[in-house]
Parts: structure tokens; sequence; C-alpha cells
């Protein structure tokens, strides 16, 4: 018997069909393909020669609570009213020179209270007009991936990027300028206290890993990321953009997803379902 949510995640991320032909029939039948069963790794996290290896179970360093400057946190006030307070400072940055290029600073998305982070590059053209990330293409296929995984964008994830604004011409960020923006995200993070990190493509997964190891190496594995005095599980995969141009590797990012589930199951910190049913 199929398993429907494996179907509708086959139909959703657009894999296959496969026809084959019955046993002993000529008749063909639509069979979607099977889908990998995801488990945690327990492979040590890839690095540079700068940044310490972890061994199994220990927690690897994290990038932005070291990187981030004394009292960058914004201080008093409910979480709200510092929520609201951190909104209003991303869109009045000009902490490098993004800030005149832009048309709009993009916060992010989501609800403030969702268990599921999801961090990528940098605002494109689209967002860069509409101030919202993850719109046209790229963010069409983002919500079928999250569908698939029974997860619903506005209130199961929050989505934000490495940069608030828009790099010309859709270029990768520049070091400098992933260093002006950090205290926003680092401050995004503190606030939401998420159960599960998801990093969208290689700048956002080599940010908060703090290592110039590639996406493919970082990817299929769950790293203990350490922020603040708490482990968060996070996992790497690649970002929709890059499956627009190279759409074989969706099984590969469907994987990573299953992967992301399976660990906020087992986090300790883990509280209620992990997704939606």
């Amino acid at each position: 018997m199929r398993d429907p949510h494996r179907q509708r995640a086959w139909q959703a991320l657009g894999l296959g069909p496969l026809w084959v032909p019955r046993t002993g029939d000529s008749t063909a039948q639509v069979v979607p393909p099977a889908l990998p069963a995801a488990t945690t790794a327990q492979t040590p996290i890839e690095t540079t020669p700068e940044t310490t290896v972890p061994a199994p179970h220990q927690a690897a360093p994290s990038g932005l609570a070291v990187a981030t400057a004394p009292g960058e946190a914004l201080s008093g006030g409910s979480r709200d009213e510092r929520w609201q307070a951190l909104r209003l400072a991303v869109e009045a940055c000009r902490r490098c020179p993004l800030g005149e290029s832009r048309n709009r600073a993009v916060f992010g998305s989501g609800s403030p209270s969702a268990r599921w982070l999801l961090v990528g590059e940098a605002p494109g053209r689209e967002e860069d007009q509409t101030g919202e990330p993850f719109v046209g293409q790229s963010g069409r296929l983002l919500d079928r991936m999250l569908v698939a995984a029974g997860l619903d964008r506005e209130r199961d994830v929050f989505i934000a990027n490495t940069l608030k604004c828009r790099p010309p011409n859709n270029r990768t960020p520049a070091p400098g300028e992933i260093e002006a923006c950090r205290g926003h995200l680092a401050e995004q993070i503190r606030l939401l206290q998420p159960d599960i990190v998801l990093a969208l493509g290689r700048p956002a997964a080599q940010t908060l890993l703090q290592t110039d190891a590639s996406i493919s190496s970082l990817r299929g594995k769950v790293h203990n990321w350490r922020f603040e005095g708490r482990t968060i599980p996070l996992v790497c995969t690649y970002h929709p953009a890059y499956l627009l141009r190279t759409p074989a590797d969706k099984r590969k990012v469907w994987e990573d997803l299953c992967l992301a589930v399976d660990a906020l199951a087992a986090h300790p910190d883990a509280s209620g379902p992990p997704v939606r049913a």
C-alpha cells in the first residue's frame, strides 16, 4: 500500500513520476520513487584548520554567539517589544553600504514563536521590492518543500537571511556585509529560541558554522550548534534557487528535510510534535 505522505511529498517536490511495468503485464503504472529514510550521521563536522573539530556527540562552536559584539543584544522591555525594536533597527540600519543601495530591508517572515528557523543567504530582486524573504520562483519552491515536510510557512517556521539587504546583482555577500549584519541575525535567534535550524545554501551554512567547507560536505548530517549556552540541531541543505538550476538534487534536499524532522524529534529540548500532522 502506498504511503500517502510520501506520495504528497513526491508530488510537491516534483520527484518523478517513474513509469515501471507491472510484473507479467505490459500495462504500465505510476510508482513514486522511494524516499530514503533519514538518519542522523555521527560524522564530525568538516572544518577549516582554524576551526575546532568536535568529536561525535559534542557541540560544534557557535559562530554567531562568539562574533556578536558586547552590548549587541537589545535590552529592556518584553519579548514582543524587543522584537519590534529589532525590526525597526533593521529597517533603519546603515551599518554597511547596502543600506544605501537597497529599496527595502528584509527582516524576515513567519511566526516569532516558530520552532523552525530557516536561514538563507540574502534578499534577491523581488525580495528587495517586497520586503519579504523567499518570494518568486525560489519562494514557491520553498513553499512546496515545507508542505511536503508537513510545515506551515506562517505558523511553523520563521525565515530569515544572513543579510537583510540585497547585494547588487544578487552577488554573494561580502565578509564585511555579513559581519555588519551578524548582530541582527544573532538577536533574531536570541528572541526566537528555535528548536531546529535549517541553513539554506553555502553562505548561510558557512556563516552559522564559521567554516569555509563546501555545502556538499556540510549537508547530510546534524550539526550540534552552540548558541549562548544552548545546543541546537542544525541541518544544512541546498538553496531553493540552486534547485531551480539543478532539479536533480531535489531528492537530496528531501533527505535533509527528513533528517531535520528526525533531529527535532530526538532533540532533548524539543516539546510537542516535530511537525504538523
